[in-house]
C-alpha cells in the first residue's frame, strides 16, 4: 500500500486552487455584469441575435466563461494529483494556466472571438506571431495542462512501482 505525505510545499497548490476560485468568481461577476448591460435575462444561456441586437458581445463574454467551467474539473482533478508528488512544479503549471484562462477571457469579452487567442490580444505581440509559443493563449494554457498531466501521470508510474 501506498501513502502520501504532504509536504508544506503543496501549500502552493491550494493557493492556486484559491486563485481559480477567484477568477471564477470575477469571471461570473463580469458575465452578470454582461446580463445587465445587453438585458439577457436569467435563465438565458445565450442571448438570440434575432433577439438582441448585442447578443454576439454578451455570447462572447458568456461563451469565455463557460468554456473555463468547462475545463475547471480535469484542472483541479490534475493539479490536486499533480501537486501531491510535484507541489512546486504543479503550482507554477497551475499558475500559467489561471493566467492564460484570464486573457482568454478578457479577449473573448471584447465581442470578437479571435481576441481569446492571443495574450493582451494585441498588435503590439505581432513581432511574436511567428513564435509558436507566443502563438496563442490557447497554446499557453495547453501547456499548463500537459505539465500538470505528466505531473499526474509520474505520480500514478511512482505508486505502482
Amino acid at each position: 500500500m501506498a501513502t502520501v505525505e504532504l509536504s508544506s510545499n503543496y501549500g502552493f497548490v491550494v493557493l492556486i486552487v484559491v486563485a481559480k476560485f477567484v477568477l471564477n468568481v470575477w469571471m461570473m461577476l463580469q458575465v452578470g455584469k454582461a446580463r445587465k448591460r445587453y438585458k439577457v435575462p436569467y435563465p438565458t444561456l445565450y442571448a438570440l441575435e434575432s433577439e438582441n441586437k448585442e447578443a454576439k458581445l454578451f455570447n462572447c463574454v458568456q461563451r469565455g466563461h463557460q468554456n473555463t467551467l468547462e475545463l475547471m474539473p480535469l484542472f483541479l482533478t490534475l493539479l490536486l494529483l499533480g501537486g501531491l508528488k510535484y507541489p512546486i512544479v504543479a503550482a507554477l503549471f497551475g499558475a500559467l494556466y489561471i493566467v492564460t484562462r484570464y486573457f482568454y477571457f478578457t479577449g473573448y469579452s471584447t465581442g470578437i472571438p479571435d481576441n481569446r487567442l492571443s495574450i493582451g490580444y494585441s498588435s503590439d505581440l505581432s513581432i511574436l506571431d511567428g513564435f509558436w509559443m507566443f502563438d496563442s493563449c490557447r497554446k499557453f494554457s495547453f501547456i499548463g495542462l500537459l505539465g500538470l498531466l505528466v505531473c499526474t501521470f509520474l505520480f500514478g508510474i511512482g505508486l505502482l512501482f
